[in-house]
């Protein structure tokens, strides 16, 4: 502990015993936890409390102090803990002070345990205390167990939870001498406290109360989750049985967690050897709700070495819903496929039909796995990709009233009624039809997934959120249909689908509801960058209005429309498309300028998002070579630069030094983009073109923006500066040995100006500048350590103790306001 700390220690702990003094925060006491528990991981328990005994004062007179705040006893509780979790110093503090705060002469006894924060406290203590042998007799004398088994059922679910944890450790802990050596298989040649708690478990499991159930398999759950030892095979083989008796009873109790123990069960590697732990999973796929089976079979399905007939019974009942709804429908798209056992349809179609809410959850819950598990190279084999894909149109078509039911079937009138116009699963559904692009399908059913799509996309009934669904999943659906992957070339049946979707992306744009408008600007950017090049595209999209209603949405009353507008636009500029007259009659139009209108967007539009939008389309403006940047490269920097430089936002004054950096590269003759994870730094450049690129970033002021840039009060900002005048020296550095040799320039004035900078007076501007004083500045400035202080947290001078306790001090008033670090 440093000195100072060591002096500011004993009048903190003595505040902290005072009930008439201000208490500090739960905030402070949880960083003077974390604080203590890095001196105990540095060093030894025993020899802090010796170093500093007033520690042990405090937590003498903690029980004692009558009216001491809850968060000051819970404090207390988990730093003597923290204290005795090393053996030595637990054998110190066991006489007489770890009774009085665990015991019942604690909190325990008193009218503070009816306080969450304190009851939290205690089990928390007690958790970091049991790490030894010697804590076990502590808290079998002390009688602790019975508590933490009461505590599982608190009010709290924060005590509960951490009750339940507690409990579990215990076990493991009582176990860790039996390692060597499997325990027996039975009870009587177990520790004494691991026969309580198993014995706890057994009852617990038997109980016909549902909440003791719930307790008893999160106790398993956690126990199994971390147990890696021979042992825990014996506690398997004792307890699934009675978790296997669960699932006779009807309904199952605490299905959901009962889930959890077997998941865990199952991924266990002390279990790895127990094939009845596989048995006890395949009767619980057979017992559980569809609800329940279905997380049950996916965390199955995930797994690496589950047996193949069990995946094969998991996969059947995750697509049991998909089943259902596929035989509820006349004529469904795709092939039959979809395994479905006939013993499981029943109950499906019973969840499907029960209640409005339990039918989407059940669909939602479906879909939602299934697209959890289809890019996992675990997956299934063969996958039923076309099913699937019918399956998911099916879904869809429910949804938007066009699905027509079968024939007799009870089930399809149903599904019809409960699914018009339900958003969840709308939305669910359309996310799994995106991710089902990442594989083939039979093209006449491809046909039918844009051309349910194309319904969604067109249709008024489709809510904001739908249409952002509809709209990702069409993306991606056009992206797989590229042949070969990669290239921009269509097959004519997706070329007219582009050409189809361009009427219903215009009416889009002119939506009443902004959210659709920028989800029809997202998706027409994403389009354009994809098939720009693609002739048919091109004349199609040329030909309607959504050029110039992309264009106009520069001025919408959104901000977030404005900055979608403004990466659609420089996307369409980018790639040759501009806002030109609509029409056949018009092959060459008047081409209006689109840099004016995105610098006065930068300059003068009242958010931050269009502004940085702007920012972004010019830095990939000038890294593509963008005609009206390469008409004159250094006036186009020049004016945007001096706009970033005035902008309040840090992202755009950001982005600024990113397009600075890209012009030196340019004018350097560096690579264009670079990996900025690149381990080796960029070679330097010829001393001629250093002195070029110096004298053409001096024109366009780009010294001077990074140079106040370097002195922002926006960290982020300053480091990027700092980064960027690094580059600038060391590409520098042949042309600037050279320039060294003739004398040194006079940089008084520059160095002036940063001093002044530094200082907040950021008004006066550098003036001309020559290439040789920047360099000499460059040269003459500590940029390494200063890189290096800006990569310190920004809170790294309030973090460190002695700052704290001055802070908590300062708090009950002991020490005076120059005295604080009140940050």
């Amino acid at each position: 502990m440093d000195p100072e700390c060591a002096q500011l220690l004993p009048a903190l702990c003595a505040a902290l015993t005072d009930p008439r003094q201000p208490v500090a925060d739960d905030t402070c006491l949880e960083k003077l936890l974390d604080w203590f528990k890095t001196l105990t991981e540095a060093g030894s328990s025993l020899q802090l409390l010796q170093d500093s005994p007033c520690l042990v004062e405090l937590l003498l007179q903690v029980p004692k102090a009558p009216g001491l705040s809850p968060r000051v006893l819970a404090f207390s509780l988990r730093l003597a803990g923290l204290l005795a979790a090393q053996e030595d110093c637990f054998q110190f503090l066991q006489g007489e002070l770890l009774p009085g705060l665990f015991g019942e002469a604690g909190p325990l006894g008193g009218a503070a345990w009816t306080a969450p924060t304190v009851r939290s406290g205690w089990i928390q203590g007690l958790r970091s205390l049991a790490q030894h042998p010697s804590a076990l007799h502590f808290l079998a004398d002390l009688g602790a167990l019975d508590t933490v088994v009461s505590l599982q059922g608190d009010s709290s679910l924060f005590v509960a939870s951490a009750a339940g944890q507690l409990l579990a450790h215990l076990l493991g802990l009582s176990l860790r001498g039996q390692a060597e050596g499997s325990p027996g298989p039975q009870v009587c040649d177990w520790p004494a406290s691991a026969q309580r708690i198993v014995g706890h478990i057994e009852e617990s499991l038997c109980s016909p109360a549902a909440p003791r159930v719930t307790q008893a398999l999160n106790v398993l759950t956690t126990t199994f989750g971390h147990c890696h030892q021979l042992w825990a095979q014996v506690l398997w083989a004792r307890l699934s049985p009675l978790a296997a008796c669960l699932l006779e009873k009807d309904p199952v109790p605490a299905a959901h967690s009962l889930v959890d123990l077997l998941l865990s069960a199952a991924r266990s590697p002390a279990l790895s050897s127990d094939r009845s732990r596989w048995e006890t999973v395949a009767q619980a796929l057979g017992r559980l709700s569809p609800a329940h089976a279905g997380p049950l079979a996916l965390g199955l399905l995930t797994l690496q070495d589950c047996p193949q007939a069990l995946s094969a019974q998991a996969f059947t009942v995750l697509l049991q819903p998909l089943a259902c709804v596929l035989k509820a429908a006349t004529q469904a798209p795709g092939p039959p496929g979809l395994p479905a056992g006939p013993e499981g349809d029943p109950a499906v179609a019973d969840a499907l039909l029960s209640s409005r809410s339990a039918c989407v959850g059940l669909l939602c819950q479906t879909l939602a796995h299934l697209e959890l598990l289809q890019p996992l190279p675990q997956r299934p084999a063969p996958w039923p990709q076309a099913p699937l894909l019918g399956a998911a149109v099916t879904v869809l078509r429910f949804c938007n009233g066009s699905a027509v039911p079968a024939s007799g079937s009870d089930v399809g009138g149903r599904l019809c009624a409960i699914l018009a116009g339900c958003v969840r699963v709308q939305r669910a559904a359309l996310g799994f039809l995106g991710a089902l692009s990442a594989d083939t399908g039979p093209p006449e059913l491809v046909t039918q997934v844009f051309a349910v799509l194309l319904d969604y996309l067109q249709s008024p009934d489709s809510s904001p959120t739908v249409l952002k669904k509809a709209f990702q999943a069409t993306l991606r659906w056009l992206l797989s249909a590229r042949t070969p992957p990669g290239c921009c070339d269509l097959d004519p049946p997706t070329q007219l689908l582009l050409r189809e979707l361009l009427p219903v992306l215009q009416r889009r744009l002119c939506s009443p509801c902004w959210e659709v408008r920028d989800s029809g600007l997202e998706f027409l950017t994403q389009v354009v960058g994809c098939w720009a090049g693609q002739a048919g595209f091109r004349h199609a999209l040329l030909a309607s209005e959504v050029p110039q209603l992309a264009q106009q949405l520069l001025q919408d009353p959104e901000s977030y429309v404005r900055a979608s507008a403004v990466t659609a636009v420089g996307q369409l500029s980018s790639r040759g498309l501009p806002a030109t007259p609509a029409g056949p009659e018009h092959p060459g139009g008047p081409q209006k300028s689109l840099l004016p209108e995105l610098l006065h967007v930068l300059a003068a539009d009242s958010e931050g998002f269009p502004r940085r939008a702007a920012m972004q389309v010019f830095t990939q403006w000038l890294r593509d070579g963008h005609a009206e940047v390469a008409e004159d490269t250094e006036r186009f920097v020049a004016r945007v630069l001096q706009a970033a430089s005035r902008d309040l936002d840090w992202e755009v004054r950001a982005q600024g030094l990113e397009l600075a950096r890209v012009f030196l590269e340019q004018t350097l003759g560096q690579p264009g983009s670079r990996c900025p994870y690149a381990v080796a730094a960029p070679e330097a450049a010829a001393p001629g073109r250093v002195a070029q690129a110096l004298r053409a970033a001096c024109r366009v002021q780009l010294v001077e923006f990074a140079f106040r840039a370097l002195f922002d009060y926006d960290r982020p900002v300053a480091q990027k500066s700092c980064d960027l005048l690094l580059f600038l020296r060391d590409q520098a550095a042949p042309w600037d040995s050279l320039q060294e040799a003739r004398g040194s320039p006079d940089v008084a004035s520059v160095e002036a100006a940063l001093r002044r900078w530094r200082a907040g007076e950021q008004g006066q501007p550098l003036g001309p500048l020559e290439p040789e004083a920047v360099l000499a500045v460059l040269r003459s400035m500590d940029l390494e350590g200063l890189r290096g202080a800006l990569a310190e947290s920004s809170d790294h001078v309030e973090r460190n103790p002695q700052s704290l306790l001055q802070d908590m001090l300062a708090t009950v008033g002991i020490l005076g306001d120059n005295e604080a670090d009140c940050y």
